[in-house]
Order: structure tokens, then sequence, then C-alpha cells
């Protein structure tokens, strides 16, 4: 079964920082993005960010100036560096790995804001 695997979760304090990982699932399908959402208890998951195999990059507004995405292609690997984080910040953030036709899921790692 394909799926990314995240790391990198953890508990934080208001305005600190995380970086999370995420490994690609080595398979057969072409992967076209790779991005990071996020579901915060009682909501709806939610887009973070996403990064293209040629670098592009976007972001939603909430996290824009404070979150990047970037990848490491030889180990397969793209990051989400995570800074001034807010409270709001707190959710189950999932790595998603996209290939023509698919979409592919991690199991989540919980990050929580807190003091």
């Amino acid at each position: 079964q394909v799926q990314p695997v995240e790391f990198g979760g953890g508990l934080v304090q208001p305005g600190g920082s995380l970086r999370l990982s995420c490994a690609a699932s080595r398979g057969i399908f072409r992967i076209t993005d790779m991005g990071w959402y996020r579901q915060a208890p009682g909501k709806q998951r939610e887009f973070v960010a996403t990064i293209t195999v040629s670098g592009t990059t976007s972001y939603a507004d909430s996290v824009k100036g404070r979150f990047t995405i970037s990848g490491d292609a030889a180990k397969s690997t793209v990051y989400l560096q995570m800074n001034s984080l807010k409270p709001e910040d707190t959710a189950v953030y999932y790595c998603n790995q996209k290939s023509p036709g698919y979409d592919f899921w991690g199991q989540g790692t919980q990050v929580t804001v807190s003091s």
C-alpha cells in the first residue's frame, strides 16, 4: 500500500518552532506534488502547503510567512518548517503524496501549541 510517513510532531510553546518531515512512499507511481494538510479537533481537514517536483511552492494564507515547505530529492523527503507557532496551529498534520489520479495520505502526526 502506498503511504507516506510523517515524523516530527510534538508539543511546543506559542512562538516556538517545529519541523515536520515526510518520507514519500517509493513505488511505481509518478509523484507530481507533495504537501501538508492539517485537521484540528472538530474541524475539517485544511490545506497548509504544497511543493511540486520542480520546486514550486504554495501556502495557505494562514501560514504564509511562518511556514516553509521544502524537499530533499535524494532522500525522497519533504519538510515543513513551522515558525512563530500559534495555538490555532494545533492539529494533526498529514502528509499528502500526489500522483496523476491518486492521492496518498500518511497517518498523521500531532502538533500541539500550548503553554
